[in-house]
């Protein structure tokens, strides 16, 4: 038999479904510790890999096998320790994903593009110098809230839910816990680390600001990175590197710095822990919040999570001890109800719309209210979830709509460069200046975006003066107005020097942000969620609602001192629904409780346990033919854990066409955790084989997505 001196199994990104093993076996001349970055060909390409475990004796094969020899090793970068490679190696088979496309996945692309020599080149740049340790922080004083939330974060294990109300403070709580987690920080070992995580890019700068000034001084202007995905890969590789080597002592990011390599790891903070952009959407389908507890747990590091609107799984999994549930959740729930400096919640008016004149976007009484704040010199924010200047032309004469012709869905109307574009595929094309359909010049435009409400208001107030004689300045935030590198940061300075007077945008001006003169938040259009198909549109209205008045009434210096009370307009068909009822007394609680009743009655998340299989096909037929037949497959074989999982039948997605690909998905829920992973990992097998079947051959892709936040 030909001997090997060493054989490394190694984790590659391999295509997905392929059906190549997690791991692939080379030949290395010596032994390499598992964790090394090493360079290897797969077919004619040379590729980056990750040792996973290695054989360190001798290896034999069989007769007439031979391997392939690693090409090289990244010298200069550390092994990734056990705790990572467990982490990736949990979230792979949690998720239904490839080891090695998880593994890939987490490290920084320039890392998998670069060579060793031209690793080696960047290595030998000098590193940022350290500050004087022996500085001291300039600590603000806490609140009696804050302090008891610090003081049990110190002394308890956790995992934490601090449920602190908008402008409570929670900010600071996080400063202060991760201060003293650094200064506890003996130095025997590895360099203690914080993992900070927020939702959005957008969140990023501002809380990068506030921890660069407090912890720069004294740990140098090096121990604080960013790490997400608006960053330039030169700049993600550095970051990574100063984590992975201990240097950088706090990590700020987005969802994907959940797998940053951090080996002095003692502290996540998860802010705005409800927010649906911690799950990601395409590729391995992992909820970055989720793997945020089970890193803490698996490498001792403590997890604290915060919202003003916690998640339900989050809120239920921190219930108190009862009578009736004597052990309670498994977090640790902390609460600040009250506002830093004694500053008031939004008080909370709603218009009912079924009063006002047909076709109003403001009713008179928010105009006026508007108005009214403008010339004190105040600032209002106005929200609306659809960007674009409405979302569909019509023809009046023979009801054309603008379809996009490559989706399910119809091309939104932009005003600003006159096209149409579809928010799903991409496709644009200019605005016909009559009806494609029958020729006539009767086209118009139908609802409402941003783009239309910035211009309508604009309008409204052209007579309206600021305190300075100046007119009214209406700006808009969104996705559209944001593209152009730096624009967000640009836009958001004006607001906070004062220069806009009214501000429009979507819900990403609705989370987060600390503006400090915003006096009055007014939700235009919020109906649309109220009667959704999705089970979760209830607490994602509430939450983006909370969220959005949070924004009101943050400096009660301010207020106090224009004398003024901030407030939350609501304007609806349905104003005495629940969610506006909660949302008038800002009772997070009893709207959680109502919500988590009706669960589980219906035997819902968090009281069940779910997961979506989706296949992508050149037609409807072909991707729920495939679904039913792995369906079939699966009673057929008896597969493990299925007498405890329910399959629904396969149906079209809401938007069922997308780039001229067809979407279907099938349901399963189950009331057991364990037994949705058993039979799942057995259906892979059954899936692959499915698929691969003649009848099945227009089928592009299927993928699993398991604990799925949009049904």
């Amino acid at each position: 038999m030909p001997v090997h001196p060493s054989i490394v199994h190694v984790a590659l990104h391999t295509p997905s479904h392929s059906g190549v093993g997690d791991l692939l076996s080379y030949a290395s001349e010596r032994p390499l510790a598992p964790g090394t970055l090493v360079r290897v060909p797969l077919g004619s390409r040379e590729v980056l890999g990750v040792v996973w475990d290695a054989d360190q004796a001798t290896g034999e094969l069989p007769d007439g096998a031979t391997l392939r020899a690693i090409a090289g090793m990244l010298e200069g970068v550390a092994p990734l320790d056990a705790h990572w490679r467990r982490l990736v190696a949990f979230a792979a088979r949690y998720y239904q994903r490839a080891l090695g496309e998880v593994a890939l996945a987490a490290l920084p692309p320039q890392l998998r593009d670069l060579k060793p020599e031209q690793l080696a080149r960047r290595l030998r740049r000098p590193a940022t110098p350290a500050g004087d340790t022996s500085d001291t922080i300039e600590n603000i004083a806490l609140t009696a809230e804050q302090e008891s939330a610090r003081a049990r974060i110190a002394a308890e294990k956790g995992p934490f839910l601090l449920f602190g109300s908008t402008g409570s403070g929670k900010t600071e709580v996080y400063l202060r816990c991760v201060q003293e987690m650094l200064e506890a920080d003996k130095g025997d070992g590895f360099p203690a680390q914080a993992l900070v995580m927020v939702p959005e890019i957008n969140l990023t700068p501002q809380l990068e600001e506030r921890f660069v000034g407090r912890f720069a001084p004294r740990f140098g202007a090096g121990a604080v990175v960013s790490l997400h995905s608006g960053m330039t890969n030169p700049q993600r590789l550095k970051s990574w590197l100063a984590a992975h080597s201990g240097s950088a002592r706090i990590v700020l990011g987005t969802r994907m710095a959940v797998f940053a390599s951090l080996p002095g790891l003692k502290l996540i903070v998860v802010d705005e822990e409800h927010d649906p952009s911690y799950k990601q959407q395409e590729g391995a389908r992992y909820s970055a919040r989720d793997l945020a507890i089970w890193r803490g747990r698996e490498q001792g590091a403590k997890v604290l999570l915060g919202s003003a609107t916690p998640s339900l799984e989050s809120w239920h999994a921190s219930r108190p001890p009862t009578p009736e549930d004597p052990e309670g959740g498994r977090y640790v729930r902390l609460h600040m109800p009250s506002r830093i400096g004694a500053g008031a919640l939004a008080r909370v008016r709603r218009v009912d719309m079924n009063q006002q004149p047909r076709r109003t976007v403001f009713s008179a009484p928010l105009l006026q209210a508007i108005t009214e704040r403008v010339a004190r010199g105040e600032q209002s924010m106005i929200l609306l979830n659809r960007r674009g200047y409405a979302p569909v032309l019509h023809c009046v004469d023979c009801g054309w709509k603008s379809d996009c012709p490559h989706c399910s869905a119809h091309q939104v109307f932009h005003k600003t460069d006159r096209t149409l574009r579809c928010h799903h595929c991409g496709f644009a094309v200019r605005v016909p200046h009559h009806c494609p359909s029958c020729g006539s010049p009767d086209i118009h435009p139908m609802g409402r975006g941003t783009e239309q409400l910035e211009e309508q208001l604009a309008a409204l107030l052209r007579n309206v003066q600021r305190p300075d004689g100046n007119a009214a300045r209406v700006a808009r935030i969104d996705a559209d107005t944001t593209k152009a590198k730096g624009a967000l940061e640009a836009q958001l300075a004006q607001v906070h020097a004062g220069e806009v007077d009214v501000l429009v945008g979507t819900q990403m001006i609705a989370k987060g942000h600390d503006f400090r003169r915003i006096t009055l938040v007014a939700a235009v259009q919020p109906d649309g969620a109220l009667f959704s198909s999705d089970f979760r549109a209830p607490e994602r209205l509430f939450a983006l609602l909370m969220q959005a008045a949070g924004r009101a009434g943050r400096d009660a210096a301010y207020m106090a001192a224009q004398g003024t009370q901030c407030e939350m307009w609501v304007q609806s068909f349905h104003p005495q629904h629940a969610v506006f009822e909660a949302l008038r007394t800002h009772d997070y609680p009893a709207f959680a409780t109502q919500q988590l009743k009706e669960r589980e009655e219906a035997a819902m998340p968090p009281f069940s346990y779910q997961a979506l299989v989706r296949a992508d096909a050149r037609t409807q037929e072909v991707a729920q033919g495939f679904l039913s037949a792995a369906t079939a497959a699966a009673h057929a074989t008896g597969l493990p854990g299925l007498d405890l999982v329910t399959l629904f039948p396969p149906v079209p997605l809401t938007i069922q066409r997308v780039a001229n690909v067809e979407r279907a998905q099938m349901l399963m829920e189950s009331p057991s955790r364990a037994a949705l992973q058993r039979f799942l990992a057995a259906w892979q097998p059954v899936l692959q084989t499915t698929r691969s079947q003649p009848e099945h051959k227009g089928l592009i892709r299927w993928l699993v997505d398991v604990d799925p936040l949009a049904i």
